[in-house]
This record gives structure tokens, C-alpha cells and sequence, in this order.
């Protein structure tokens, strides 16, 4: 299941600067407190998103992959359709819709799964000792540092919007962060599946009983981070 993760997610990771850059794309010099406030943000991440990727690798590395594995990988479309949605958005007119769905939307949510994986030395202790600081150096600068991060994309989505936004505005802002949800949800179904079939393959279990406990298991999983904050949008 790791490796699906790892190679699936990569596509978004290794495009992530790409998503800023077509954000940045939208700005002038001079323009709005918003705009401007934006411009800053993003040229200063953009280089810290190259950093992520380079901490991708290492973890995957760490993890038995090599940079062609990540590149290579038949991932099915569930798991690369978030970077889709990503490039999609970003090269969307709006400004404050592009930093929602990306920066603050996609960030903060992988925030809340990174506290949650970092949060016991579990998962650490089961790299060799010598290979855990750059294994876990990706999830734990997010577990820290999307702390804030998402926030302050949400300031500056705020502060383009202004004080009266018109409703179709928000609407637009809404429904960028909930799509953003639903492909990252997307993309992790894909990563389960997969294995799942895998382990199906290997154990020669009958479909219809793998159907039903994905079912089950579906239904029975409690509401994570990410739809939490959807319901309050």
C-alpha cells in the first residue's frame, strides 16, 4: 500500500511548485493588498515546494523506490487526478479559487494526516535507525510547518475576497475546497483499492466478499480532518 501511495501522490507532489508558479502568473506588481500579499507568499514557497519534493524521494528511497519508480509507476487515474485538479484550478482566472483549492485546501489537510502520523515514533522506528531523519523529514515539515501555512493562504484568500464578497464568490470558494477534498479522498480510495485487489490476487479471495468488506470499511470510518472542515465552510 505504501508504494501506491508514495508513487500515486507524486505526481502532485512533484507539480506542486508548477500549481504556484500559475498562481503567480495572475499577479501584477502593484496590484491589490490581496494580490500583493499573494505575490510575496508565493514566490517565498515556491522554492520550500521544491525542498518537499526533494523530501518525497528520500522518504521514498528509504522506502525501497528510486526516482524512476516514482515516474514510471501505472498508477490508475484515481490517484492522479488530484494533480489534475490541481493544474485545472490553477490555471482558472480566479486567484483567491487557486490559492483555496491549492495552498490552503490541499496543505492543510495533509497537515492534519502528517500531526496524526508523526504524533507516535511507531512508523519512524520501522526505518533503520540511520535512514529516519530523511525518511521522515517530509512528514514532519508538514506536521510542523502546515501548522501555519494553510492559514496564511486563507488570510490572503480572505483578503482578496474583501469584507462583502458577493454570494457567487463564495460559492466558488466553497466549492473549490470541497473538490479539493474530494480528490484527495479519491486518490487515497485508489491507493486502498489497489492493494486490496493486490491482496485479493495473492489470498484468492472471491470479489464479492472484497466488495463487501471495502463496503463495511467504507461506512464504519469515522469523518476525517479534511470533511470536518468541509462541514464548516
Amino acid at each position: 500500500m505504501l508504494r501506491q501511495f508514495l508513487t500515486g501522490v507524486w505526481l502532485t507532489i512533484e507539480r506542486f511548485p508548477q500549481f504556484m508558479a500559475m498562481n503567480l502568473q495572475k499577479i501584477q506588481f502593484g496590484d491589490s493588498r490581496g494580490a500583493q500579499m499573494a505575490r510575496r507568499y508565493l514566490i517565498q514557497n515556491i522554492r520550500v515546494e521544491q525542498k518537499h519534493a526533494d523530501h518525497w524521494l528520500a522518504w521514498a528511497e528509504a522506502s525501497g523506490l528510486s526516482l524512476a519508480d516514482l515516474r514510471d509507476a501505472k498508477n490508475c487515474s484515481e490517484q492522479q487526478a488530484l494533480a489534475h485538479w490541481c493544474w485545472y484550478i490553477s490555471a482558472q482566472p480566479s486567484l483567491a479559487v487557486g490559492v483555496a483549492a491549492t495552498n490552503y485546501a490541499v496543505e492543510g489537510a495533509t497537515g492534519e494526516w502528517s500531526c496524526v502520523v508523526c504524533s507516535k515514533d511507531a512508523y519512524e522506528k520501522s526505518f533503520p535507525e540511520s535512514r529516519r531523519i530523511s525518511a521522515m523529514r517530509w512528514l514532519r515539515v508538514h506536521a510542523e510547518y502546515d501548522d501555519t501555512h494553510p492559514w496564511e493562504a486563507l488570510e490572503i484568500v480572505a483578503t482578496l475576497m474583501g469584507s462583502s464578497p458577493p454570494p457567487t464568490e463564495i460559492d466558488a470558494i466553497r466549492t473549490a475546497v470541497r473538490a479539493s477534498y474530494n480528490y484527495m479522498e479519491l486518490a487515497l480510495n485508489g491507493v486502498l483499492t489497489a492493494e486490496a485487489a493486490c491482496a485479493s490476487r495473492e489470498s484468492g479471495s472471491k470479489p464479492e466478499l472484497l466488495q463487501a468488506r471495502a463496503d463495511s470499511a467504507k461506512h464504519a470510518r469515522r469523518r476525517t480532518a479534511a470533511e470536518r472542515v468541509v462541514a464548516t465552510v
